[in-house]
């Protein structure tokens, strides 16, 4: 079997797009992998014609010297990659003969299917072109690829007995008829398309989910307790799992007990669900990465700008860029785990694009690294666009509330593609001070925050040059080590409040008396003279750059 590669599939894109669930690279550099141009089932009886750059599928190959003979014929082929069943056997001459060959050699994990491994090829490599590849009606199993409701039906007519399938996290994905022959729970599940919290908590307590992730063979739920003291109808859950990965489940109603082939027809079910959950996790992967990919392109404002706005539908008009990101100090707390915290983002993000996508059609937005950046269309005036663009961005805001604190930046208007890098340079100086401001700004734009933004410019400047404080600070600084003492807050204070002694003396929390005598002692110790404003303006930059701010009283 050959399936033709969409342009620009590479071996670095794939691992990254299927992590370790199916691949593992055992040899060589992905990243010198040159563009994957279709993959091969290999058959030792019936050699298939490689096309350029083919990944090469080594079904049955599994001896150092079977690969080695392969690697042979895989080189002067053109080949980019060999898929073996792990543990790949890496001795000095699979390593030799892979290096003389130019084709790096892949593990397809333990438990992982080959007919699991070809489908995600088929969807991540085809997807991007959009093109059907090999001709076939694009099916599994009969049913249309990624229909999960379509195959939730078709397992309801083969166990009698109405069906959903649910994610990880007992989400529901999608769900059979006959529903109404199921009990409340099942109703209530349905309609909030997610298992109510009552009923997960016993199954949690029951054990259920360990037995369902240890196994691929079905799992009995006896009925449970309802919130209402009747009982739940019995189930029979099923885990989908591809690998060691498990991807969901599959849960049945049934009043009576199922016959040992009912139960073997619904373990080999499981097998065409993962399929079909494979592929649409894979569409949506592709989808996202390649718009992901546009979006960068256009946003650095290099040669690819052009292409990519014109694939976005955003060419020839003004744009400005937007960004999103959370304000994880205060709005996270510093304890939280990456895991959750990465979780957040992706949230966020989800929930911007979602709102950008309704309310500003001609929109494109995608996260790249913390930040979910948007690019919009700006017609008419640029002041009006960007504070257009602020209330879009407000309004997603308040929708979301405080369940997650984020911070966004709104950008200049670019009139052509070489603007948008800088309308993005703005974005990333605004969110920046945003993030160090305290948590009270939600909302920004560099020309209302560029004196903050150069203060932490300097702030880098003078850490990667390692500067310290010299002449007046550096005195102040030193006493207040030796002595204990707080003239440096003091004579900060004084500066931050424009000589306002009762002002700054209240942030203190000390008597104005106390700050005048310390700020005489302050002026004293540093030798400056503080109606000097040259020196005024030296300290305020100084204490600003290179001295922390005073922990608040």
């Amino acid at each position: 079997m050959t399936e033709r590669a969409a342009v620009g599939a590479t071996l670095a894109r794939l691992l990254d797009d299927l992590g370790t669930t199916f691949l593992d690279l055992a040899h060589g550099d992905a990243a010198l992998a040159p563009t994957i141009g279709g993959v091969v089932i290999h058959d030792p009886l019936d050699p298939p014609s490689l096309p350029p750059r083919a990944l090469v599928l080594g079904v049955g190959v599994d001896s150092a010297a079977e690969v080695v003979r392969l690697l042979g014929v895989l080189g002067p082929g053109g080949a980019s990659a060999l898929v073996l069943r792990a543990p790949v056997p890496l001795t000095p001459e699979v390593r030799a003969a892979a290096d003389e060959a130019g084709v790096a050699l892949l593990g397809l994990s333990r438990g992982a299917s080959w007919a699991q491994l070809s489908e995600m090829l088929r969807s991540l490599l085809v997807a991007g072109d959009g093109s059907p590849g090999t001709g076939e009606p694009d099916s599994l199993g009969g049913l249309p690829s990624g229909d999960l409701f379509a195959v939730a039906n078709a397992l309801s007519a083969l166990l009698d007995a109405p069906i959903t399938i649910e994610d990880r996290s007992s989400r529901v994905l999608a769900f059979s008829g006959r529903q109404d022959e199921a009990d409340p729970p099942r109703v209530e599940t349905i309609l909030g398309r997610q298992v109510p919290g009552h009923y997960m908590k016993v199954l949690q307590d029951r054990g259920v989910f360990s037995d369902l992730h240890r196994s691929d063979r079905p799992v009995v739920v006896d009925p449970l307790p309802g919130v209402d003291g009747t009982m739940t109808l019995p189930r029979v859950a099923v885990s989908v799992r591809a690998g060691d990965e498990v991807l969901g489940s599959i849960w049945a109603v049934v009043p009576e007990p199922l016959s040992p082939e009912r139960l073997g027809a619904l373990t080999d079910s499981a097998k065409l669900v993962a399929l079909h959950l494979l592929r649409v996790r894979a569409g949506a992967d592709v989808r996202r990465g390649v718009r992901a990919d546009l979006l960068a392109s256009a946003l650095t404002g290099g040669s690819g700008a052009p292409d990519a706005l014109e694939r976005l539908g955003l060419a020839g008009q003004p744009l400005l860029v937007v960004g999103m990101t959370l304000d994880e100090v205060h709005a996270v707390g510093p304890d939280i785990d990456d895991a959750s915290l990465t979780h957040e983002r992706e949230r966020l993000g989800a929930a911007f694009a979602l709102h950008l996508a309704a309310v500003h059609p001609r929109s494109a937005a995608a996260s790249l690294g913390d930040v979910t950046y948007g690019l919009l269309a700006a017609p008419g005036e640029a002041g009006h666009a960007e504070e257009q663009a602020v209330r879009v961005v407000r309004d997603f805001i308040d929708r979301i509330g405080e369940r997650m604190r984020p911070v966004a930046a709104v950008g200049t208007v670019a009139a052509d593609f070489s603007g948008i890098a800088r309308s993005r340079t703005s974005v990333d100086r605004a969110l920046r001070v945003l993030r160090r401001g305290g948590g009270e700004r939600r909302i920004g734009r560099l020309e209302d925050l560029q004196g903050e933004a150069l203060v932490l410019e300097l702030q880098d400047l003078a850490s990667a040059r390692g500067d310290e404080p010299t002449g007046p600070l550096a005195r102040l600084v030193a006493y207040d080590a030796r002595h204990r003492s707080a003239l440096t807050d003091t004579l900060r204070a004084w500066l931050d409040h424009f000589g306002d002694v009762v002002a700054a003396a209240e942030s203190l929390y000390v008597h104005p008396n106390t700050f005048r005598y310390r700020l005489r002692r302050a002026a004293e110790v540093g030798e400056v003279d503080l109606d000097d404003a040259d020196q005024r303006f030296a300290l305020m930059l100084q204490l600003r750059v290179l001295v922390s701010s005073p922990v608040p009283r």
